[in-house]
């Protein structure tokens, strides 16, 4: 499996530049270090501009025909139309100081996009796309996985300031290393039949990943994916046996959510064993009935007792402390014993909606 070629610098520095009328969403793109606006070159928006930079810290841009010129009269960036692929021809990455800002007015966007991030890899030009909410900006965001160099955020409605700013948020959140703690297994038991979900993902998983799924909150263990190659199945690299309906999992922004309520679309954060998470998108949902297994372990730090239910199957595992190469991935759990090493993530136990809160709760 190919890893990616894109560094996380590259991901991190996108720009966002505001095209607004609105002062609430002036004020709520400063706070969230936002600060070049782009106004038309009238006077009026002259006007607005310089009452604005009385208020806040800004860096004001003003668009005349194809020119977007600062307040020194500086052209630092170029505005194109496109509604039709003759038009991408003639943005080309040639060698010059100007950004572009990129308006898509025909119905494809996607495509134009994506040509557009090949052309300009590797050139110092920043282009930037003009979109009129958070969905549509993620869209060139993520174009080709590298994306687009920034968007131009053009909205009066300060919910999609909110909106995109939650998702440059989850994409920082991705980068941070979870802390996952050792927990040696003290009970293992055959418990009978019960409603478990498989979760079929629309990304590929490597040795080593899988999901974050438990009984109670407080302690979820790694559950790994089916991604190992064996001699009576064929392996299924996006899929992960995670556990019965009643289960917690981990998703993006450190909530959780049951088992029961995932379906297509919704996002689940994938960690490896060093602690490395991405999100990743629910392809398909699939609850059966299957035999259950009862895994109940004791974090090694603290003594706190954790517990899982799982498929009692062979291709069903828990992932293991890395010690070193020749360590094993994955302990299967009908290989698994009292005295076994398991690796769980330790967090808050009380949640409300999946959101974790400061309450007095006993969960057993």
């Amino acid at each position: 499996m190919s890893s990616s070629l894109i560094s996380d610098s590259e991901k991190q520095n996108k720009l966002v530049w505001i095209w607004t009328e609105c002062k609430e969403v002036m004020i709520a793109s400063v706070e969230r270090g936002w600060n070049t606006f782009i106004f038309p070159s009238e006077s009026r928006f002259r006007d607005l501009a310089s009452e604005w930079s009385s208020i806040a810290l800004i860096h004001p841009l003003f668009i005349e025909g194809s020119e977007i010129s600062n307040m020194q009269n500086q052209v630092v960036a170029r505005l194109f139309d496109v509604c039709s692929p003759e038009d991408l021809l003639f943005i080309q990455p040639h060698e010059q100081t100007n950004d572009l800002v990129i308006n898509f007015k025909g119905e494809w966007q996607v495509i134009p996009a994506e040509n557009l991030v090949a052309a300009f890899q590797g050139c110092k030009r920043t282009v930037l796309a003009v979109t009129t909410n958070s969905s549509e900006a993620q869209v060139f965001l993520e174009a080709l996985e590298q994306g687009l160099g920034g968007v131009v955020l053009k909205v009066d409605d300060i919910g999609e300031v909110f909106a995109l700013n939650s998702y440059f948020d989850q994409q920082n959140e991705v980068r941070n290393l979870l802390s996952l703690t050792r927990a040696t297994v003290t009970h293992v038991q055959v418990v009978g039949m019960g409603d478990r979900v498989c979760i079929d993902l629309c990304s590929l998983m490597r040795p080593g990943e899988g999901l974050l799924v438990g009984s109670f909150a407080r302690g979820l263990f790694l559950v790994h994916s089916e991604c190992l190659e064996s001699n009576y199945i064929a392996s299924r690299p996006f899929r992960v046996n995670a556990g019965p309906v009643h289960a917690y999992v981990s998703i993006p922004g450190g909530k959780t959510c049951y088992l029961s309520e995932l379906q297509a679309g919704k996002e689940v954060v994938v960690v490896d064993r060093n602690g490395k998470q991405r999100n990743a998108i629910v392809g398909r949902v699939k609850i059966e009935s299957r035999p259950l297994i009862l895994v109940e372990v004791k974090e090694n730090m603290s003594n706190e007792m954790y517990s899982i239910l799982l498929q009692n199957a062979e291709t069903v595992g828990l992932v293991c402390p890395c010690e070193d190469k020749s360590t094993k991935t994955v302990i299967p759990v009908t290989s698994l014993k009292v005295g076994d090493e398991v690796l769980v993530r330790v967090q808050g136990a009380a949640r409300h909606t999946g959101i974790e809160i400061q309450e007095f709760i006993i969960e057993r």
